[in-house]
C-alpha cells in the first residue's frame, strides 16, 4: 500500500472570532467585527492541506448537533474526514477576541474531550506518510490515554509525526516535561516562541531552537510578523522572515497554516527550507482571512 497522505489528528472547534473596533467598554456594548467559523487547530491544519490538493485525512471528534454540517466542509475542501459522533455533546466551541497579532480565547472544548481514536483505524495508519498531532489532543483533548495510544500506534508502524504544541496555557499546566515524554520520537515540531520558551527553559530564539533539536530532528519556531527560524541537527538555523501583509486581519490560524504549508511541500520533497519557505507564504494568506482556515 502507498504511503502518500497526511494524516492529521486532533481538534475540531466552532469558533467564533471577535474583532472590537476599538477598546473593549466594560458593561455596555462595543461595536465589533463578528464571525462565526469553523476551526480547531488540527482541523485548520488539514482544511489548509485540503486546500493546497495534499491528500489529507482528518480525525478528531464532533457533536452530533452538526457533525454532517462538518464532515462536508472538509469534503468540500479536500479532506477526507474520520468522525467520532458524539450523541449529547456540542462540538467543541471558543470564542477569539482579536487585538492586532494578539489573542485571547475562551474555550470549551465539547466533544474534543471525548475521542477514544476509534475513527484512526489500522487501514488509514497504513496510508499514512506522515502523521501531524495538534498538542491539544495530548494537553487538554481526547478521553485518558488516547493520545498517548494514538502515537504509540504511529512509533510501531515507524510513520513519521509532527506535533504542534498547541495552548501555552494549557501546556503550562500539562507540564513541559511530560509533554515532551510524551512525544519522543516526533520528526518534526512546530512550538511559538512562548510554547518554545516553556518547553526548553531558554529564552533567546537561538538557544530555545537548538535546545528542542534535542527531542526532534527538525524544529520550526514561529514568531509571528517576524518569521520563522528552521533548526535542523547539525546544520545552521535559517532564518525565514515573513513576507509583508497589506492588512493583517486575524492571526487565528496563521500557526496551522504554516504547519500545512510545511507538511504539504516536506511530504513531497523532504526538503525543510523548501517547506518551510512554502509554509511562511501560506501563514501570510491567513492572516488576511477571518478566522483560521482557507475559505471553501
Amino acid at each position: 500500500m502507498t504511503r502518500d497522505r497526511i494524516v492529521v489528528v486532533g481538534d475540531l472547534m466552532n469558533d467564533i472570532v471577535v474583532v472590537p473596533r476599538g477598546p473593549i467598554m466594560p458593561d455596555t456594548d462595543t461595536e465589533s467585527q463578528v464571525r462565526p467559523r469553523p476551526g480547531g487547530s488540527a482541523a485548520n491544519t488539514a482544511a489548509w492541506l485540503g486546500s493546497l490538493g495534499a491528500p489529507v485525512d482528518f480525525v478528531g471528534a464532533v457533536g452530533d448537533a452538526d457533525a454532517e454540517t462538518h464532515a462536508e466542509l472538509f469534503r468540500t475542501g479536500g479532506v477526507t474526514p474520520h468522525l467520532q459522533v458524539e450523541p449529547g455533546l456540542p462540538t467543541g466551541i471558543i470564542v477569539i477576541l482579536v487585538n492586532g497579532e494578539e489573542r485571547s480565547m475562551l474555550t470549551e472544548r465539547g466533544a474534543n474531550a471525548a475521542f477514544s481514536g476509534v475513527t484512526l483505524t489500522d487501514e488509514l495508519l497504513d496510508t499514512a506518510a506522515i502523521v501531524h498531532l495538534s498538542g491539544y489532543t495530548l494537553v487538554k483533548d481526547f478521553g485518558p490515554g488516547a493520545a498517548q495510544r494514538i502515537l504509540d500506534r504511529v512509533r510501531e508502524r515507524g510513520i513519521p509525526f509532527a506535533v504542534t504544541p498547541g495552548s501555552y496555557g494549557y501546556l503550562s499546566v500539562y507540564g513541559a516535561e511530560r509533554f515532551l515524554d510524551d512525544i519522543r520520537g516526533a520528526e518534526i515540531l512546530i512550538p511559538n516562541l512562548a510554547e518554545g520558551r516553556l518547553l526548553s527553559g531558554k529564552q533567546g530564539p537561538l538557544d530555545v531552537g537548538r535546545a528542542l533539536l534535542a527531542h526532534a530532528p527538525i524544529v520550526l519556531l514561529t514568531r509571528g510578523s517576524l518569521g520563522v527560524t528552521l533548526f535542523r541537527r547539525d546544520q545552521p538555523p535559517l532564518e525565514v522572515p515573513a513576507p509583508p501583509v497589506a492588512n493583517l486581519v486575524d492571526p487565528t490560524g496563521a500557526g496551522d497554516a504554516l504547519a500545512a504549508g510545511f507538511l504539504a511541500h516536506w511530504v513531497r520533497s523532504r526538503d525543510p527550507e523548501a517547506a518551510v519557505r512554502a509554509g511562511v507564504l501560506i501563514a501570510a494568506r491567513a492572516v488576511m482571512l477571518f478566522g483560521g482556515r482557507p475559505p471553501v
